[in-house]
């Protein structure tokens, strides 16, 4: 049931470009500021559903706080410096190097090898949506972009990685969303122009922003990590550029390629090679009593 809860979070992220689409005309990091409050609310919600003290403090140690806002606040700041610096099309597909790095991490001596191979069949399909017939064409004069992309690639994969080992509950990323919401607001202060005349369907967008991919999708991927299978997620999470790519392509905002059925293809592929069991067992070979 974890591993299920890990693919609606990418399942979610997949909905992010379609919903991002209701609140362009919102700064970055206003936008990352409401989302990221939504996403606290849902934490002081379940608590009076369940008729639970609202302000319980956190269980987080300091490392864990520590990596929680690194890689909630860390990943996202890193992200949008990058798209300052660089084109859109090359900072996402860097990023999205983050489930080949995270399969590595989680993968043992036995298992590495796969987790590479099945990694860079998931990154081959990515970058067919991406890149669609064109190639990557890096110019050293957005060599900072580059810089910051795979900073946000190692940000995520080795947050997701730390959660995968850690201890603390679910419940406390509701305070990581809270400390992230105020880190947001403070940066849009300092780095953007406020816009908070919000139209009914950027307030929409907001929302649901906040209740699923930059928000309730981190919940979900938590859970995931911590009791399902990691192996499985990080192969699967390549998947999210690709259901982005459906998505928008349903909705009339991208035309249908190719691309994406060959995409397809080799990410299931991925996840199938980065996850074939070791050994399996003859239908005809009798179980030991």
């Amino acid at each position: 049931m974890a591993t299920i809860f890990g693919i609606l979070a990418v399942l979610l992220w997949g909905m992010l470009a379609l919903l991002g689409t209701l609140t362009t005309g919102i700064p970055p990091f206003q936008l990352l500021s409401i989302c990221f409050f939504i996403s606290a609310l849902l934490m002081f919600g379940k608590r009076l559903c369940r008729r639970e003290p609202v302000f319980a403090r956190p269980r987080l140690t300091r490392p864990q706080w520590l990596f929680g806002i690194i890689g909630l606040f860390g990943f996202h700041f890193c992200y949008f410096l990058a798209l300052r610096q660089a084109p859109a099309i090359d900072v996402s597909l860097m990023v999205y190097i983050w489930p080949l790095l995270l399969a590595l991490f989680v993968a043992n001596r036995q298992t590495a090898g796969r987790a590479m191979v099945g990694g860079c069949l998931g990154f081959v399909g990515i970058a067919l949506i991406f890149l669609g017939d064109g190639s990557l064409a890096l110019d050293q004069a957005h060599w900072t972009g580059y810089l910051l992309a795979l900073c946000c690639a190692l940000i995520w994969s080795g947050y997701s990685w730390y959660l995968s080992r850690s201890d603390n509950s679910v419940e406390d990323i509701g305070w990581l969303s809270a400390a992230v919401a105020i880190l947001s607001l403070l940066a849009h202060l300092g780095l953007e122009n406020g816009h908070w005349e919000l139209s009914g369907t950027e307030w929409l967008g907001a929302l649901l922003l906040g209740l699923g991919p930059v928000g309730g999708a981190f919940y979900l991927w938590d859970l995931g990590l911590k009791r399902g299978n990691k192996s499985l997620l990080a192969s699967l999470s390549f998947s999210a550029p690709l259901i982005s790519s459906v998505l928008l392509a349903l909705a009339g905002l991208h035309s249908w390629s190719i691309n994406i059925v060959i995409a397809l293809g080799l990410i299931l592929t991925g996840a199938l090679v980065n996850n074939w069991p070791k050994r399996v067992r003859r239908l005809s070979q009798p179980e030991s009593a």
